[in-house]
C-alpha cells in the first residue's frame, strides 16, 4: 500500500490549510509581534484552499483517495469552499475584535485554521474512522475556542459545557460507529446505504446509526441536544460564536448527508420518522424561545437551533431536492449567521455591554451602513427575498414535500412566520427609535467592514442567482 501523488493532489486544499497551520506556530513561536503577519497568513491559505476547492468543483468525478478513506468530486470540494469561506470572513472579523477584547494571542489562529482542516476530513470522509477523527480535531479547537478569553468567567463556563457535553456526545458517536462495523464488518460510508435495506431489522445496525444520529445531533444543536448553545455563544468570543454556528454546523450536516444519504433513509423509515420528530421540535423550540430573548447573541443561539430542524427537513426528505437544498442552506446560512455575529462583535465592547435589543435602538443614526448590513442579515435569517435565506428554505421544504413531509414543511413555514418577530423587531429598533446618548459613535474597522460586505453581497449574489448557485 503506497501512496501516490494523486492522493496528495486529491487532498490538497486539506494539505493547504494544514501547512499553514503549521506555519503560523512556527511563525507564532519565533517571531514577537507576529499577530498581523499570522491573521494575513491564515486568510490567504484559507484562500488558497478554497480557489484550489473551487476549479474542483465542476466537472470533478467522484473518487477515493489514501486507499478509500477520503472522497473527492464536488460535494467535498464544494463543503470546503464553504468551511474556507467561514475560516476568511472569521479572521477578518477577529483582528480587530480580539485586539478590542484584550484577545491578541497568534496561537488563535492556528487553533482556528485546525478547526477548518477538520471540517474538511468531516466533509471528504470516505470512511467512518477518518469522519470521526476530523470530528475530533474541529471539536477540540472549539473547546479551546470556546474558552479563549480566559480571563472572562462565562468564556471559562462555555468551554467548560461544551468540552464536558461534547466529550459525552462523542462517545455515542463512537460507539454507533463501533456497531456499525460490528453489523456490517466494513467502516466504509459507503456500506452503510448499501446494507440499509439487509440490516433494516438488526438491531446492532438499527442502534449504531441512532447512536451515530445523537452525536451529530448534538453537533449542529439540535433539539434535544441544543442545551449547550445558548451558553456557550454567549460565553465564547463573539467571532467564535460566528464561527462554530457556521462552519461547525456545515460540517456536521456534511455528515448528515453522507452517512444518513436518501437511499439508507429510505430503507429506514423509521429513522426518517425521528429525524423529522426532531427537526419540526427544533423549529418549534428555537423559534419560540428566541422571541423571548433580550440579548442578540442568545437569539442567534435559539434561533441557529430553529435553523438546524429547517436544514433537518431537507436531510429527511430522501431526495435530491432535499439534499442540494441542504447544501443551498448552508452556504446562505453561514453568510448570513457570520454576518449577524459579526456586527454584533463590532457592537460588543470590551465589559460585554451593547449586545441586548435596547442598547441598539437607533443604530441607524450612529452607524448607518453598519446598521444597513445588519438588516439584510436579519431580512435573509427571516427568509425575505430577493436574498439567500429565502431560496434556502425553499429549497428545503420543497424537498421535504417530494419527500412525502409536506406536514414538516408547513410548521417550517408557519415557524418562519414567527422568527419574523425577533429578527425584525431588531431592524424597527434600529431605525425607528430613539437610542441613548451612550456610545454615541461606533467605529467600524475596514477588515471587519469588509467581511460584512463580503456576506452581504454573497446573500445577495446568491439569492438573484439561486438556479445556478444549487447547481
Amino acid at each position: 500500500m503506497i501512496m501516490t501523488p494523486q492522493d496528495y493532489i486529491a487532498a490538497l486544499p486539506l494539505g493547504i490549510v494544514a501547512v499553514t497551520a503549521f506555519l503560523v506556530l512556527l511563525i507564532e513561536a519565533f517571531r514577537d509581534g507576529s499577530v498581523r503577519v499570522t491573521s494575513w497568513l491564515t486568510a490567504l491559505g484559507l484562500a488558497a484552499a478554497f480557489f484550489v476547492a473551487m476549479t474542483r468543483v465542476f466537472g470533478a468525478a467522484p473518487g477515493t483517495a489514501f486507499f478509500g478513506m477520503y472522497a473527492t468530486g464536488a460535494f467535498p470540494d464544494l463543503m470546503t469552499a464553504v468551511f474556507c469561506v467561514s475560516g476568511i470572513l472569521t479572521v477578518l472579523l477577529s483582528s480587530a475584535y480580539l485586539g478590542k477584547e484584550h484577545l491578541v494571542q497568534g496561537e488563535y489562529y492556528a487553533v482556528l485554521l485546525s478547526a477548518v482542516a477538520g471540517m474538511i476530513m468531516m466533509a471528504a470522509a470516505a470512511d467512518l474512522v477518518f469522519f470521526f477523527l476530523g470530528l475530533e480535531l474541529m471539536s477540540i479547537a472549539f473547546y479551546i475556542l470556546a474558552g479563549f478569553a480566559r480571563g472572562r468567567l462565562m468564556s471559562n463556563e462555555a468551554g467548560l459545557k461544551y468540552f464536558l457535553l461534547g466529550a459525552f456526545s462523542t462517545g455515542f458517536l463512537l460507539y454507533g460507529i463501533a456497531l456499525v462495523y460490528g453489523a456490517t464488518g466494513r467502516t466504509a460510508i459507503s456500506a452503510i446505504p448499501s446494507h440499509s435495506l439487509a440490516l433494516a431489522h438488526s438491531p446492532v445496525f438499527v442502534v449504531g446509526l441512532a447512536l451515530v444520529l445523537v452525536g451529530l445531533l448534538f453537533k449542529v444543536a439540535a433539539f434535544p441536544f441544543h442545551m449547550w448553545a445558548p451558553d456557550v455563544y454567549e460565553g465564547a468570543p463573539t467571532t467564535v460564536s460566528g464561527f462554530m454556528a457556521t462552519g461547525g454546523k456545515a460540517a456536521a450536516f456534511s455528515g448528515f448527508l453522507l452517512i444518513f444519504s436518501p437511499l439508507a433513509l429510505n430503507a429506514l423509515p423509521t429513522l426518517s420518522d425521528v429525524i423529522s420528530l426532531i427537526a419540526a421540535a427544533s423549529m418549534i423550540l428555537g423559534n419560540i424561545v428566541a422571541v423571548s430573548q433580550t440579548s442578540i447573541k442568545r437569539m442567534l443561539a435559539y434561533s441557529s437551533i430553529a435553523h438546524a430542524g429547517y436544514i433537518l427537513a431537507g436531510v429527511v426528505a430522501g431526495n435530491r431536492m432535499g439534499a442540494e437544498g441542504v447544501i443551498f442552506y448552508l452556504a446562505a446560512y453561514t453568510l448570513m449567521n457570520i454576518g449577524a455575529f459579526g456586527v454584533v462583535s463590532i457592537l460588543e465592547s470590551g465589559d460585554g455591554t451593547g449586545v441586548t435589543y435596547d442598547e441598539c435602538a437607533g443604530l441607524s443614526r450612529r452607524a448607518p451602513v453598519l446598521s444597513g448590513l445588519m438588516a439584510v442579515f436579519m431580512f435573509s435569517l427571516t427568509g425575505i427575498p430577493p436574498f439567500a435565506g429565502f431560496f434556502g428554505k425553499y429549497y428545503v421544504f420543497a424537498g421535504a414535500i417530494g419527500g412525502g413531509y409536506t406536514w414538516l414543511a408547513i410548521i417550517g413555514v408557519l415557524m418562519s412566520v414567527v422568527s419574523a418577530s425577533y429578527y425584525l423587531r431588531l431592524v424597527v429598533l434600529m431605525y425607528f427609535k430613539e437610542g441613548t446618548e451612550r456610545n454615541s459613535s461606533v467605529s467600524v474597522p475596514a477588515a471587519s467592514l469588509a467581511a460584512l460586505v463580503i456576506a452581504a453581497i454573497g446573500l445577495l449574489g446568491l439569492g438573484l442567482f439561486p438556479r445556478c448557485s444549487s447547481n
